[in-house]
């Protein structure tokens, strides 16, 4: 058995956006994976608090499956990459927040703020103040911000006016993607959503005292229940489902994969679970890009190298009542990072035919 997932190139002008990367934990590393493999994008600067070895060294074991030329290699503060005959070069700095970012002295376009600790427009502002053009943070905001744009549902709300966006979570834009594709056939009543998501770095391995009791216990030891964002910004950007959504979060011992189990209640009994099936295929076909189903019996390491943000499990739906049907739907951390591609070259776009008009 085997799970195949493809990348597509695509950008409608050629232009090299020149993108700064703050935080270089595991969506820093993809996402610097996936801009080198992209001639339209060159990420020019990096800040992390690591060394500069230790982030080299952990870019190099993270793409242990990504065969190249060449090994990305260390010069002092650089990542020296090489592929299809052109080398690029990447700045190393060390910074703790975004106010201590020289990012007018590379030029940056744009600013991804992948860290997770910085969420609010207080906060990102600094980023904007020290010469980016644009902040793009990798997480749900913290308050306003001037745009939440989750790629393949809402990405046409997207103005070259925009400077600090949010471009949610993969969870998030996973049930926005699955919600999305059964309101474009069929009323939906409510739906309510677990995210079954791996652990992530600010959970610590043993029972360590926290801001919260749940999440001072250890993450590679036990399920935990966690509270989710994701129902309120869905409800936002599909305002048709505003209170007609709910959820939560457990947090499991896994390293990778992460699932969304799904129930909806929708107005038409008649929708079956071959029905809804046939609603995800015919999307994967539309947009093989962002959605993808599977009929194997897939587990969440299966998962791994998916850069679509919604996988549906054609075997986990079943239906549950007369007007209720569950759905299983897997995702990962790599479709998250290649969504804020498309997010930083859809902002491109709108910045050139600003230019041209």
């Amino acid at each position: 058995m085997s799970v195949e997932f493809g990348q597509d190139r695509y950008m409608k002008k050629i232009k090299k956006v020149r993108i700064g990367v703050m935080g270089f934990g595991r969506i820093g590393r993809q996402l610097y994976q996936l801009a080198a493999c992209d001639e339209s994008l060159n990420i020019v600067a990096i800040s992390d608090i690591g060394s500069p070895e230790i982030l080299h060294y952990l870019l190099t074991t993270s793409r242990k499956n990504q065969p190249r030329e060449k090994p990305v290699r260390l010069e002092g503060n650089y990542l020296i990459d090489e592929h299809e005959g052109q080398e690029t070069r990447t700045r190393l700095m060390s910074a703790d927040r975004p106010s201590e970012i020289p990012w007018d002295l590379f030029g940056v376009d744009l600013v991804v703020d992948a860290t997770g600790r910085f969420r609010s427009r207080e906060d990102l502002q600094p980023h904007l103040d020290n010469g980016a053009q644009r902040v793009l943070v990798s997480t749900l905001p913290e308050g306003q911000v001037d745009r939440v744009i989750l790629y393949g549902v809402n990405q046409d709300d997207a103005r070259a006016e925009d400077r600090i966006i949010s471009g949610g979570s993969a969870s998030t834009t996973a049930m926005a993607l699955a919600l999305k594709t059964i309101t474009d056939s069929h009323a939906i009543v409510h739906a309510t959503m677990t995210s079954v998501h791996s652990y992530t770095s600010d959970q610590s391995l043993q029972d360590y005292a926290g801001a919260d009791f749940r999440r001072s216990r250890s993450g590679a030891e036990n399920i935990i229940p966690n509270e989710s964002l994701a129902p309120q910004w869905v409800a936002k950007v599909l305002p048709s489902l505003a209170t007609k959504l709910s959820g939560y979060a457990l947090n499991v011992p896994v390293q990778e994969g992460s699932m969304l189990d799904m129930t909806v209640v929708v107005e038409d009994p008649s929708l079956d679970v071959v029905t809804l099936n046939e609603l995800f295929v015919n999307a994967s076909k539309k947009t093989p890009r962002l959605i993808q189903t599977i009929g194997d019996p897939i587990v969440s390491s299966d998962v791994k190298g998916c850069s679509q943000s919604l996988l549906v499990d054609l075997k986990g739906t079943m239906k549950a009542g007369a007007r209720m049907l569950k759905l299983i739907c897997w995702h990962e951390s790599l479709g998250h990072a290649q969504r804020l591609i498309d997010i930083a070259k859809l902002y491109a776009d709108l910045d050139a035919d600003k230019e041209v008009s």
